[in-house]
């Protein structure tokens, strides 16, 4: 289902301090801070589609804006929105156990995505089990590979 991943930074204290600046209190200049490491890595890899995680409405109306399209767009690459998040609890409120036994929380959109490439883009690696969900629904959707490059892993 899922290829691989590519993290760019290890999840240490520093960087669980810089994230949650970005992603919860909607300090949008770490997308820019953060978009040459992100191209540097995207260089390396193969793809058709970038591939955001998305965010519920609800999350979209609370923080201002999706950090991870942010990371691609800042990054100077097209954002492609191919999948859509049913809302459901924040991933940050709950345990290791409850995210890896998470029920699938995405819907693809119809879009022709048959023999493609992707690489979904999200802000940290933990569990995951987002980007496992992500990728079930592309593959089923007839990606020939889904892949994902995050900021960070911890």
């Amino acid at each position: 289902m899922f290829e691989k991943n590519i993290s760019i930074f290890m999840y240490d204290d520093f960087m669980k301090e810089t994230i949650a600046r970005y992603k919860f209190r909607g300090d949008y200049i770490f997308a820019k801070a953060f978009s040459p490491f992100m191209r540097k890595k995207l260089k390396t890899v193969e793809f058709d589609y970038l591939v955001p995680i998305p965010l519920s409405p609800q999350r979209l109306y609370e923080r201002g804006f999706n950090q991870s399209g942010a990371l691609i767009h800042e990054t100077g690459f097209t954002v492609t929105e191919l999948l859509q998040r049913i809302h459901s609890e924040k991933q940050s409120k709950k345990s290791r156990f409850d995210r890896i036994h998470l029920n699938q929380v995405f819907q693809q959109l119809n879009l022709n995505i048959e023999n493609r490439k992707i690489i979904v883009i999200d802000d940290i690696y933990t569990t995951g089990s987002t980007l496992y969900h992500a990728a079930k629904v592309l593959k089923e959707g007839g990606a020939a590979s889904v892949s994902s490059v995050t900021l960070a892993r911890g």
